[in-house]
């Protein structure tokens, strides 16, 4: 082979090579803004629809029932024992089963918001179905791989479901209290012969529930059976068990933040605006935060749960998802100076970029990485600034055991990746 031949050969192959390269890149940067698209519906909403699904089929029972009450195949009126009830109440595939149902359509509703309380409650409805579905046939079929399915789902991304806040917890209080009112009427009318004297209306029911969930007890009704009994004994533990859920998740909450403004002597609520966003409760957030603080620099904390302890419980916090564009609007992105992302997790950081670009903020962004590899992959989310104080660390104590000069221009320009500089040129350039 000729000189000649053997350069173009190679320039070929040079050429190739680069095009195979830039292909990965753009492979990479798509595959990355696919993964942090996806980061506003998966796995919620996945598995609310699932959840939802499930329940339907569980509800599917009642319906029949409904049916057959509207055509008058079956009749309800008030009896003595629970063995004379219909066997829609006996079979656990039916009764049970469809107030599983109802409730996981609900709770449904509760993971699109990616509740801890629907989450947990989910959680608890799944299994008992799945036990449900196992126990009377002592094997596995495919609606209960389904459940099993279901599960494991929610138990492998259950770190996703992590808000808790006052409206979430006092809808699902509501909706509680509402069932065990149901459970408490329509069980006291269908047990009506088993109490002295018997409740033979849905008023007389309604009423026999309050002053018992009151625990008021006037005495005026009886339970005489063993079944009215049972049933007066679940109302009592359920009513208890419902409201002291409820006072702790909605009424509680109200009592400290109202204990925490008096303590702070009535300090107003800060003004969000041309404020900094910090993301980030680590060493190196915890040390900008000083630095902001000592410069009298208004700044809100984004974070998961409140935080009480110093230097934290003095600062405007705002608890949500930070990569949650709602949380971010709410901190006051569209009229922040800038946003600081300083999570430890490198890819969490980049789904915060991405939801403050979907806001429409004009606040600018910075971003922490603590691994060389992301650098490229934090990029295409293009944000104004990127700390990569990790990398420059160990390339400091890289020139220090080589014997290099430390160059601080030269290692400035390392720290801070800004608009189109290009963090290996800049490597390559030292």
């Amino acid at each position: 082979m000729s000189k000649t031949s053997l350069r173009k050969f190679m320039l070929r192959a040079i050429s190739f090579l680069s095009g195979l390269e830039a292909s990965g890149r753009t492979f990479l940067s798509a595959s990355l803004s696919r993964r942090l698209h996806a980061r506003f519906w998966f796995p919620h909403v996945p598995l609310a629809l699932g959840l939802a699904l499930f329940g339907l089929r569980n509800l599917h029972p009642l319906l029949t029932e409904i049916a057959n009450l509207r055509t008058g195949a079956v009749h309800y009126s008030p009896v003595q024992e629970f063995r004379a009830l219909p066997e829609f109440f006996h079979d656990l595939g039916k009764g049970p089963h469809s107030l599983i149902g109802i409730l996981e359509i609900l709770m449904a509703a509760g993971l699109l918001f990616r509740s801890r309380f629907a989450w947990s409650v989910a959680l608890v409805l799944v299994s008992a179905s799945l036990g449900i579905l196992i126990y009377p046939a002592g094997e596995m079929s495919l609606r209960a791989g389904g459940d099993l399915l279901l599960l494991a789902g929610l138990l492998f991304f259950r770190r996703d479901f992590s808000r808790s806040n006052l409206a979430t917890g006092t809808l699902f209080s509501v909706i509680s209290i509402i069932l065990l009112f149901g459970y408490a009427i329509f069980g006291a009318y269908i047990l009506g012969k088993g109490f002295s004297p018997p409740i033979d209306s849905l008023l007389t029911a309604f009423y026999f529930s309050v002053v018992t969930m009151a625990t008021v007890g006037y005495g005026d009704i009886v339970p005489k059976t063993d079944d009215a009994r049972m049933f007066v004994v679940s109302l009592i533990i359920l009513g208890i068990s419902v409201f002291t859920a409820s006072l702790s998740t909605v009424v509680l909450p109200m009592m400290n933040d109202r204990v925490r403004h008096l303590l702070m002597g009535g300090r107003r609520k800060m003004s969000r605006k041309n404020h900094y966003i910090l993301v980030g409760t680590g060493g190196l957030a915890a040390n900008v935060f000083a630095e902001l603080n000592d410069r009298n620099l208004p700044v809100t904390l984004i974070v998961n749960r409140r935080i009480e302890e110093p230097p934290w419980n003095a600062v405007d916090q705002v608890v949500g998802d930070p990569a949650d564009t709602q949380v971010l609007k709410e901190a006051g992105i569209l009229d922040a100076r800038a946003l600081l992302s300083l999570l430890e997790n490198d890819g969490e950081n980049a789904f915060v970029v991405l939801a403050a670009r979907a806001s429409g903020t004009e606040a600018k962004t910075v971003v922490s990485v603590r691994d060389r590899v992301n650098l490229a992959r934090i990029r295409t989310v293009r944000p104004d600034m990127i700390l990569a104080m990790d990398v420059i660390g160990a390339q400091i104590l890289g020139m220090a055991l080589s014997g290099e000069p430390v160059d601080g221009d030269q290692l400035l320009k390392k720290v801070l990746f800004a608009g189109d500089d290009d963090p290996e040129k800049i490597t390559e350039g030292s």
